[in-house]
């Protein structure tokens, strides 16, 4: 899979901010706040969570990474946090899934961190300013969206190294003179 663009993470959040903002409509009529709006913090971290794992390279994990994922939900459920604990507890999930999955050192886990900690200060500012629920949930998942401009790795050497990746002649030559190499190594 193609890592995800940022076009791709604003319509993610528009369509999850469009079926939170209607379901929390349709079931603040029957339901308490408190619970619709935990519902709405599972579902969607979930659905987001599962977007990231589709648009992950990685092949082995998936279905252990969502497995965990629900689990987590279900426990922070189960234990009744406080709202903004409750929140905290899947933004972090959020935080980790990517961090495992597009992320190859910690000092980019670290700046996404920081986008986590930023996406949720937005989504705090638009319920603050304006009360509503299709603000709040687009503020957080299109600070969310920028994770694509953190580089995956800041090892300078990777990177001039994934440089010449598609030079034919460079790798043939590479390839050649690592052989040389352990064959002169081989015979002493």
């Amino acid at each position: 899979m193609n890592r995800p663009t940022f076009v791709q993470g604003v319509v993610v959040a528009f369509v999850l901010s469009f079926f939170g903002a209607a379901l929390f409509a349709t079931l603040t009529t029957f339901v308490s706040t408190g619970l619709v709006l935990r519902t709405l913090v599972s579902l969607i971290a979930l659905a987001y969570v599962g977007y990231l794992l589709t648009r992950s390279r990685a092949r082995v994990g998936r279905i252990t990474a969502l497995a965990l994922s629900v689990v987590v939900a279900g426990v922070a459920w189960g234990v009744e946090l406080p709202l903004a604990f409750y929140l905290i507890v899947h933004v972090g999930l959020i935080w980790l899934i990517r961090s495992l999955y597009f992320y190859s050192g910690v000092v980019p886990a670290l700046m996404d961190l920081g986008l986590s900690a930023l996406a949720l200060t937005a989504a705090v500012w638009a319920t603050l300013q304006s009360g509503s629920i299709f603000l709040t949930i687009w503020c957080f998942l299109l600070v969310q969206a920028l994770h694509v401009v953190i580089p995956r790795s800041v090892d300078r050497t990777h990177e001039r190294d994934r440089s010449f990746e598609g030079d034919g002649a460079f790798q043939r030559a590479r390839r050649t003179a690592e052989a040389a190499i352990a064959r002169l190594s081989n015979e002493h």
